[in-house]
């Protein structure tokens, strides 16, 4: 009864303190990102076939994009420190929406540089979006139900997800050879979500928010310089970054590869099939994880447990990928949706607990992190042109691995000792 009672007035401290409204308004940012990065998935298998390239080759749309974020990763760490959440957020968008419009003229240009181009410009806008949004969703409220906050959040960013292939991949591949300009339908999906993006950006101009101060160090605020070896006296958060930056690896490579795999392992299945599928089911799961997971398994698990176990069950997934069962293996790439719905919030919730004044810089890291994703796809395709598809997800399978160490021990909350000389 007591529990209920402090649950309730929580409820009513969110409220009454202002931060619903803005609360609503950052989750919408992670439905945006999550449609860009669900229309890079469609562009990957477009790409192959429009310009006659290799997997490896098609794989630099993932190196760039998410190349966008290592480089951006940094400055925009530093941008919301100077000038905080909502004005770094509302510079993310802009940058986000000239990206998106950008890719109009592109398909005049009708060079595969044009397109990187465009894509690095969106994705330096994102890093400022998920710099600010990550951890802004963990302070926006009591502190015991952070990782909660931010994994619903992250849930609406799986709707992105199921978004992005199933409206990028009905403009893309149903607007092929239907135009002179066999380029033409890439640009819009991108018309639309860049329309979307301005719209939100004056929302958030014209919304007031709450001043939020991170929780205090757990010793001593003075002493958090905020360079970057005062992080590094964090095991759990260096642990993080490895483990994040492992996880969208991971994710990146299967995303970018689903339809290969699928329509590879299933000849029936053509790309615009493939692309539904995806959405509806590769994605649907991996929403439903993500809201089943912030809404019901994390208040009976504790976060780390509910991440080990997930991270298990997504090694056993992959190891049947890997094997090229036929249906068995597509069943089990689709199971692997689910279970790594929970990984990017909770690792990153993790990964920031008890940092205080260097949170800010911490996200920049984390973020940092998801160059990963630039890296792992490239390695993928290279396997799968002088090998199989199927044996390229072995790369995944390792990443898995270690996201369950890290949710078994390495996410523990501990600093190092300085080391003293003995007198």
């Amino acid at each position: 009864m007591t529990s209920d009672l402090s649950a309730v007035n929580n409820k009513q401290k969110f409220v009454y303190q202002g931060f619903l409204i803005p609360f609503i308004l950052v989750t919408s940012l992670f439905f945006l990102w999550g449609f860009a990065h669900g229309c890079i998935d469609v562009l990957n298998k477009h790409f192959q076939e429009l310009l006659s390239m290799s997997k490896a080759k098609s794989a630099f749309l993932q190196f760039v994009f998410y190349g966008g974020y290592f480089l951006m990763a940094l400055p925009a760490g530093l941008l919301m420190q100077k000038v905080g959440y909502k004005k770094g957020i509302i510079f993310g968008l802009l940058l986000f929406a000239v990206g998106a419009f950008l890719m109009f003229p592109a398909t005049f240009v009708q060079t595969f540089g044009s397109f990187l181009f465009c894509l690095f410009v969106i994705a330096c806008g994102l890093t400022c979006l998920e710099t600010a949004a990550n951890p802004y969703t963990t302070v926006l409220g009591p502190p015991e139900s952070g990782e909660r906050r931010i994994n619903f959040s992250q849930s609406f960013n799986g709707l992105g997800w199921i978004a992005g292939p199933l409206v990028g991949g009905m403009l893309i591949f149903s607007g092929t050879g239907n135009n002179e300009n066999e380029f033409a339908s890439i640009a819009l999906p991108y018309m639309l979500i860049g329309t979307l993006v301005l719209i939100v950006a004056i929302l958030f101009w014209r919304v007031r928010f709450p001043a939020i101060k991170e929780e205090a160090h757990s010793e001593n605020d003075e002493a958090a310089s905020g360079k970057i070896s005062d992080l590094l006296k964090y095991p759990h958060f260096v642990f993080a970054v490895i483990a994040q930056l492992l996880y969208v690896a991971a994710q990146t490579g299967i995303n970018s590869f689903f339809i290969n795999y699928v329509t590879e392992e299933m000849p029936a299945i053509n790309n615009l099939m493939a692309s539904k599928i995806l959405a509806f089911g590769g994605f649907g799961l991996f929403a439903l994880g993500r809201f089943s997971g912030s809404t019901l398994f994390m208040r009976i698990v504790r976060p780390n447990k509910l991440l080990a176990f997930y991270a298990l069950m997504n090694v056993i997934t992959m190891s049947l990928v890997v094997a090229g069962l036929g249906w068995i293996s597509v069943v089990a790439l689709f199971a692997t949706f689910f279970f790594e719905s929970v990984m990017f919030p909770t690792i990153f919730a993790l990964g920031i607990k008890g940092l205080g004044p260097l949170t800010k810089k911490a996200s920049s890291f984390l973020v940092m992190a998801i160059v990963g994703g630039a890296i792992i796809p490239v390695i993928m395709g290279r396997i799968a042109d002088v090998s199989t598809m199927a044996l390229g997800f072995i790369v995944p399978l390792i990443c898995f691995a270690f996201i369950f160490y890290f949710g078994l021990s390495g996410y523990k909350v501990r600093t190092r000792k300085p080391v003293t000389d003995k007198p």
